[in-house]
């Protein structure tokens, strides 16, 4: 299982849209400013996760494209959540977000129960996408394709 991680890591991108959406679970976030985010209360919006740590370098040449896609689609409902791993120190997290300019809300997954609620996620960066039903429609673990997830989030607005 171990090995299967490292190469996919080592190779790129595991990606699946999902033909059966499954229901995103009802969890509340505490982001680092402090801000409370319940999931359901985002119904009727795009909503983009992306797990990732501070430091992971596939994580970090994400950033440029999510505060893209967030400058671009935010005010026509994109939200955006960036939740960090169990193990990444929270002043890591914080330092990371200073210096990127993070506009998007920032969580810590302190007790794993995050990654435990969206499927067990373990390896970073990965990304899900929710409609605005509120159903995980796209999942994918590796570096973010930046068009791609463009069309994905425009057809979805």
């Amino acid at each position: 299982m171990i090995a299967l991680g490292i190469c996919i890591l080592l190779t790129g991108i595991y990606t699946h849209s999902l033909s059966k959406p499954a229901l995103a679970p009802d969890v509340s976030f505490k982001t680092i400013s402090n801000k409370t985010i319940r999931l359901k209360d985002l119904q009727t919006k795009v909503v983009l996760i992306t797990f990732w740590a501070s430091n992971c370098a596939s994580c970090i040449k994400e950033i440029p494209f999510f505060k893209s896609l967030y400058q671009d689609y935010h005010q026509q409902g994109l939200e955006i959540i960036a939740i960090a791993m169990f193990y990444d120190r929270p002043n890591y997290v914080v330092t990371t977000v200073k210096n990127h300019q993070i506009p998007y809300d920032i969580v810590l997954d302190l007790d794993i129960s995050l990654a435990k609620a969206f499927g067990d996620i373990s390896l970073t960066p990965t990304t899900l996408l929710l409609n605005p039903q509120g159903e995980i429609i796209y999942r994918a673990t590796g570096l973010l394709d930046l068009i791609k997830m463009q069309k994905r989030i425009a057809e979805q607005l």
